[in-house]
């Protein structure tokens, strides 16, 4: 199906931009301050930029910025997390421009949290051998970021900013570029949007799960558009499990995330009887890359029968948690866990999409004018692992990369007229969308999960694509549908791919 919306919807407003940044996020903010100010540029996000992966985000941005590092270290580091599998050129390109984009943030009064001496105050993650993650207000880097980027980005008079506006799909000219975005609006109302180049920074689909840590808007509707209009997509497989989302007794829409800086700060995994694990299993012990740390959780909860493991970090006293972690200390507490006395109990959630819309090393799509940034780009910097702290330096750096494409290009372009596109009309009929909602995320869950299955996967897969079926065959204009459509396209694309890899490599973990 080529378009989201029905045949016959009205269209009550159109607009024009040289830029449609289609997500509120770290990358989206860092691309629209990174274009030519002559240029007009609109940023839509669905909700606020207060709800989004990038203001969740709590360990810090990784990049080589002390003496003792270096960009082929950093490189190192993030080749072996991938398993072997990141592109070099982009990996080479991430470590070596990352710092100044750091440097640029510090420009941009992102305040960064700094020792006595008025440096960085740095810190490590899983995978890394060197201390090299730069963080802000202690546990809250995502969200300090991209309150400061928000500021400069509202003081721009090149710059619209449209919030809870629903991107429903993208349209193309008769040549297969871009043209511009069908969207709806605030009101309900559907909205043209003329516009020669188009952004997806909408981050990533972990709806799609039942246990994320992604927010409620987190549904892949950027990615499912882009298919939609004829995007490649490479390595939906590919998905990271965080190990230590908080583990609670009681179902929530999102999985609050405890920090690897956790970790790296002292905490120790341990089971129920105060076992440390992690030791034996990997020469980094608990800082070990993500896949490895979520398949020993997994594996251990298995062995001893428990829905959780456990970090132990009351080798810290309550001030110095109080202080460098705010959000994780306030969070536990509020749910009666003192983390300087008593033990966090944790399990790994779906995190991170690695994969996602294919681009080159400027963020270009193989549609003309289409570009991709962020979580819900594949620039090959992750390979089959995403090393910690590196995803917001990949907005960074890709973002950049990106605003300088578009600038080069409307400087040559010759934008034309969206045309409203010839659609069929389908059938007015309302599905349990809540109810097919509760059936994706299970399905990913039971099936594509840390460890995964081949048969298992190919039976929800099967049930997925009559999931999308019976959506697409229905219609309703209203948000929730579209949603789901785009849930169900993103979970069938992801279990596709799974089940065409072979063998086990990275975060794809089959048991057979």
């Amino acid at each position: 199906m080529r378009y989201v919306f029905n045949g016959d919807i009205e269209i009550t407003q159109r607009l024009a931009f040289d830029v449609l940044i289609i997500g509120s996020g770290i990358a989206g903010l860092y691309t629209a301050l990174n274009i030519d100010e002559k240029y007009n540029c609109c940023i839509l996000t669905k909700e606020s930029v207060e709800i989004s992966n990038s203001w969740l985000a709590q360990g810090g941005i990784a990049a080589a910025v002390s003496g003792d590092d270096a960009p082929s270290l950093h490189f190192d580091d993030t080749f072996l997390a991938g398993a072997g599998l990141c592109d070099k050129e982009a990996v080479s390109i991430l470590v070596e421009e990352g710092p100044s984009d750091i440097r640029a943030l510090v420009d941009m009064k992102v305040p960064f949290d700094q020792n006595d001496d008025g440096d960085f105050q740095i810190t490590r993650e899983g995978g890394h051998r060197k201390n090299r993650i730069v963080h802000a207000g202690g546990d809250a880097t995502g969200r300090e970021t991209v309150k400061a980027l928000a500021r400069l980005v509202a003081a721009r008079r090149n710059v619209a900013f449209m919030s809870h506006s629903f991107f429903a799909d993208l349209l193309t000219g008769d040549d297969g570029s871009v043209a511009g975005a069908v969207i709806l609006g605030p009101l309900g109302a559907f909205i043209i949007i003329d516009c020669p180049n188009v952004v997806i920074a909408t981050g990533g689909i972990g709806q799609i799960y039942g246990k994320s840590t992604n927010p409620s808007v987190a549904t892949g509707d950027g990615i499912a558009a882009a298919m939609r209009a004829g995007a490649v997509t490479k390595d939906l497989e590919f998905i990271q499990f965080h190990p230590t989302g908080l583990k609670s007794d009681n179902p929530e829409d999102r999985v609050f995330l405890v920090s690897e800086a956790v970790r790296g700060e002292g905490g120790l995994l341990k089971n129920a009887a105060g076992e440390r694990f992690m030791l034996g299993r990997h020469e980094l012990a608990e800082l070990a890359p993500r896949d490895i740390v979520s398949r020993a959780i997994v594996r251990e909860m298995a062995k001893t029968g428990a829905d959780r493991m456990f970090i132990d970090i009351t080798s810290r006293d309550r001030e110095y948690l109080q202080r460098r972690f705010p959000t994780i200390f306030n969070e536990c507490l509020s749910r009666g866990i003192d983390i300087s006395q008593c033990w966090i109990p944790v399990c790994p959630a779906q995190h991170y999409l690695i994969g996602g819309i294919e681009t080159d090393l400027n963020a270009n799509t193989c549609i003309p004018g289409l570009y991709a940034c962020g979580e819900a780009a594949s620039t090959g910097v992750h390979g089959a692992n995403r090393l910690a702290s590196n995803s917001m330096l990949e907005c960074l750096v890709f973002g950049r990369r990106s605003a300088c494409s578009i600038t080069e290009r409307l400087a040559y372009i010759r934008p034309s007229r969206a045309l409203m596109p010839e659609t069929g009309i389908r059938t007015l009929r309302a599905e349990n969308l809540p109810a097919l909602r509760r059936e994706i995320k299970k399905l990913m869950d039971d099936n594509c999960f840390v460890l995964r299955k081949k048969e298992n996967m190919k039976t929800a897969l099967r049930r997925m694509t009559q999931i999308k079926t019976e959506l697409e065959e229905s219609y309703s204009d209203d948000r929730e549908h579209m949603e789901t459509l785009n849930m169900a396209t993103v979970a069938e694309a992801v279990l596709t791919a799974a089940v065409k890899r072979s063998g086990s490599v990275g975060v794809h973990y089959s048991e057979e």
